[in-house]
């Protein structure tokens, strides 16, 4: 049931799985490998559309079904014309289905054959979500990239548990897909549903999980559960079993992952898209992800260094703020220390993903990674 979304393979390094290719949608084209800045709530906190566009140079963003939901709600949404008329961006979508934050936002939910009931982490108030449901909310939000509602079983669930799980996610899927085709776009462009490969730490159970999801042969296909607390040499093996399965032809998005290190390695195993709140959350709290290593901007350290927070000419506010200044407008709790730090952040991450593509098509991706990984990911 392909409808919106179309994905071209581009090049595979002759060395590794990793993958340059074109994400085509509605509103614009995506070029793969690619990090998605997180808008969970219809806003990259700290961050202008503008900046979006012409600081970070971000080609897709990520809203979420379960608060956008919630506040401001589909009637406003509708109103609006959707979620790119709303927040003032232009480009694509992908939302998550809400699945993940209706387990782990509140203790008052209970999860049935129907769906999940739960109270909003707002005001306490209840709300229920089928999988119909969250399609309608999708719909409603207009995002080009749509996910199907999954439970997100705990990373260190039993093997009972994450089989029982995950057969409910098969289930859910279903009524997913049966939603999602008979019903319609409601602003003029078509939506793609991905499917999430679920199965928590099982081979076989993600096996399972990535055979099934196949027969509904969808523009795309996730692979969510990873990066909830297990050893990252375990989320590696995950993603290379479910990455054997997966068709070539389609993009494969791993949710929530990660740190520079993850997402180059995730890469390497065959991944195309990535988001992960770490780049603002780590930013507004004076962590900042440069060409030269991680600084902590707090640290008396940078109280008279005049350089550029990243000479390498990343982003803009890099070159042009010093670390000096930095250190200062967060000692003294300005609110435009988080600005410059979300900024400079999504800035690297998004350039990294860039540089990555410029090696997969180069053929010399592993010998790049190698050399990159103990630079970005040193302590300053």
């Amino acid at each position: 049931m392909r409808t919106g979304v179309e994905f071209v393979l581009e090049h595979t390094d002759a060395n590794t799985r990793a993958r340059a290719g074109v994400v085509k949608t509605a509103h614009g084209d995506i070029k793969t490998p690619i990090f998605m800045p997180v808008g969970t709530q219809g806003t990259v906190k700290g961050v202008l559309a503008s900046d979006l566009k012409d600081s970070v140079k971000a080609q897709i963003i990520l809203g979420n079904t379960y608060h956008l939901y919630l506040r401001p709600g589909t009637e406003i949404l509708e109103k609006s014309g959707g979620l790119h008329k709303f927040s003032s961006w232009n480009g694509p979508i992908l939302t998550d289905s809400g699945g993940f934050q209706v387990f782990s936002l509140t203790d008052i939910r209970k999860i049935s054959e129907e769906g999940c009931e739960f109270r909003s982490n707002i005001d306490g108030s209840k709300h229920f979500f089928s999988p119909e449901k969250v399609m309608d909310v999708q719909r409603s939000i207009g995002a080009d990239i749509i996910m199907a509602f999954d439970e997100c079983a705990p990373g260190d669930s039993t093997y009972e548990y994450a089989r029982k799980s995950l057969r409910l996610t098969e289930r859910w899927l279903e009524r997913c897909f049966e939603r999602f085709g008979s019903t319609l776009p409601l602003y003029g462009y078509e939506q793609s549903l991905f499917p999430i490969v679920q199965g928590c730490t099982y081979d076989d159970l993600r096996r399972e999980s990535a055979r099934n999801v196949m027969q509904y042969d969808a523009d795309g296909y996730a692979i969510g559960g990873l990066a909830v607390g297990e050893p990252t040499d375990v989320m590696y093996h995950i993603i290379d079993v479910v990455n054997e399965i997966l068709p070539e032809n389609r993009p494969r998005y791993l949710m929530g992952v990660g740190t520079p290190a993850n997402i180059l390695e995730g890469i390497e195993r065959g991944v195309d898209m990535f988001d992960c709140v770490m780049p603002t959350r780590n930013g507004r709290n004076a962590m900042l992800f440069t060409s030269q290593g991680i600084m902590n901007a707090r640290n008396k350290k940078w109280e008279d260094d005049f350089s550029p927070i990243d000479p390498a000419g990343i982003s803009d506010v890099g070159t042009m703020y010093t670390k000096a200044y930095l250190h200062h407008v967060f000692k003294a709790k300005e609110l435009v220390a988080m600005e410059i730090a979300s900024i400079n952040n999504l800035a690297f991450y998004l350039y990294l993903v860039g540089e990555a593509r410029k090696h997969i098509l180069a053929n010399d991706y592993e010998d790049w990674k190698s050399d990159t990984l103990p630079v970005i990911m040193r302590r300053l």
